[in-house]
């Protein structure tokens, strides 16, 4: 064990002897967002399918393109061991930590990720490391060094998390204050050691909020961090957090694809959204990620020939836009999730689209992140059913974006003297003005996105 991780633990036994000090901590509140992801988008990174070679190293490569292509936030999945007792498939799932301590030896070594983390800092990115910490590898060095860290059943054996079919992975306790201070530990060593600028945390909603509020507060006295959740708890962005998935929103756009949510329904689940998060929260929204590509299909398979309508529409509503590996290359397959199955990048059909995109979410005041950002404000026109039509405004900047989320051609009208004004479509490149009633008819699953 680390010598620093030891004292760390003894300390912890005795603050948690009598009572949790995370449940009395006085933390601040909002979280302190750095100031950088105030208009950042973000990437998720998958190393073992993003090259041939699947390391760190290969992957670096790339940077110069996603720096043009404007990312700011590099997000990583796990880049720990994967435990090989009750592995999935010949490689396994990420998410079967075996080592938090450690680097995957598929992606290479402690030296090739501190070399990443230094390129990715020299082109003015981020990273944040997508951490695990609900559970671990049947096999992880903590069932052997510290067997107490763990759930068991009432014959005494490890568990799986309950409810799930996780069955290569095992559920710590977080009922044990020990767990509490070994994965403090853990999280604090990268961000120490080798400068990374914060985490995602996988299914944050299955450990305690008052675990993530003390670890946010432990970081910061490193550096400033950014933290993501993947959950959509109001109260984690209370002291923990600064961005949560909109994991509902984009439900509800695969099922407007699908015919079985009508735009008046997503537009009242935009409004209540709004409701439920502070006006500090950042939401992220996406078309894809590792969970949606691999397990429940291709953005070609959800959205047909709307896929890059409701990537504009993804990009353009509150909340920071994530692309996925892969995106910008139109991948039409879903990525293996334990096996390699490299992604074929061809030439980048979708770059282009990707970057007017990312870098309107960067330049214009009115998509910036939370409270930086100009709130939706959705426009009547004679054909709702099938167009949803809205503006955000902020300072001297506002974005008009018009879409037909249909297989038909429409013909409709707006008429609204907020839409008045001379505005550059950011596709075209054309400079258009606008009066206060305007006319078009859109194909199947045209889009505009107007901007000044």
């Amino acid at each position: 064990m680390h010598s620093r991780q030891l004292l760390l633990l003894l300390a912890g036994i005795f603050l948690f002897s009598s009572c949790a000090p995370e449940e009395e901590a006085d933390y601040p509140s909002p979280p302190p967002t750095p100031e950088w992801a105030e208009n950042a988008t973000i990437y998720e990174v998958n190393v073992r399918q993003y090259t041939e070679e699947g390391t760190f190293e290969a992957f670096a490569e790339h940077l110069p393109r996603l720096q043009e292509m404007g990312v700011d936030i590099l997000w990583l999945m796990p880049i720990h061991p994967i435990g090989e007792k009750e592995r999935k498939g010949e490689l396994g799932s990420y998410y079967s930590v075996y080592d938090y301590y450690d680097v995957n030896p598929e992606f290479g070594d402690h030296n090739d990720f501190r070399k990443l983390v230094e390129k990715i800092h020299d082109k003015d990115m981020y990273i944040i490391l997508d951490w695990v910490a609900n559970h671990t590898a049947w096999d992880a060095v903590w069932t052997e060094s510290h067997p107490e860290l763990y759930e068991r059943d009432d014959e005494g054996n490890f568990i799986i998390p309950p409810d799930t079919d996780w069955t290569d992975v095992i559920q710590l306790d977080y009922d044990n204050p020990e767990t509490h201070e070994m994965m403090h530990d853990a999280l604090q060593f990268w961000v120490e050691e080798y400068n990374i600028d914060g985490y995602r945390a996988d299914v944050a909603d299955l450990v305690p909020t008052a675990f993530w509020n003390e670890a946010r507060y432990r970081l910061e006295q490193i550096k400033p961090v950014f933290m993501l959740a993947e959950a959509e708890t109001s109260e984690h962005h209370e002291h923990a957090f600064d961005m949560s998935y909109g994991w509902e929103t984009h439900h509800m756009m695969n099922e407007i694809a699908a015919g079985n949510v009508t735009l008046d329904e997503f537009e009242e689940h935009l409004q209540e959204n709004r409701d439920r998060f502070p006006d500090h929260a950042y939401r992220m929204q996406f078309t894809s990620n590792h969970d949606e590509n691999s397990w429940n299909g291709t953005v070609f398979e959800r959205y047909g020939d709307g896929a890059e309508t409701f990537a504009v529409l993804a990009a353009t509503i509150p909340g920071m836009p994530l692309v996925y590996s892969g995106q910008e290359a139109a991948m039409d397959k879903r990525l293996e999730f334990f096996e390699k199955d490299p992604i074929e990048w061809g030439d980048y059909p979708l770059l282009n689209f990707y970057t007017r995109l990312l870098h309107l979410n960067r330049d214009n005041e009115a998509l910036f992140n939370g409270i930086h950002g100009g709130d939706l404000v959705r426009l009547e026109t004679t054909a709702d059913d099938n167009i949803f039509a809205f503006y955000r405004q902020k300072g001297d900047n506002m974005v008009f974006v018009i879409l037909n989320l249909s297989d038909e051609e429409v013909s409709f009208d707006i008429e609204s003297a907020e839409i008045a004004a001379v505005y550059t479509e950011l596709f075209s490149d054309e400079e258009v003005e606008m009066a206060a009633m305007e006319s078009w008819t859109f194909e199947p699953w045209e889009y505009k996105v107007y901007y000044f």
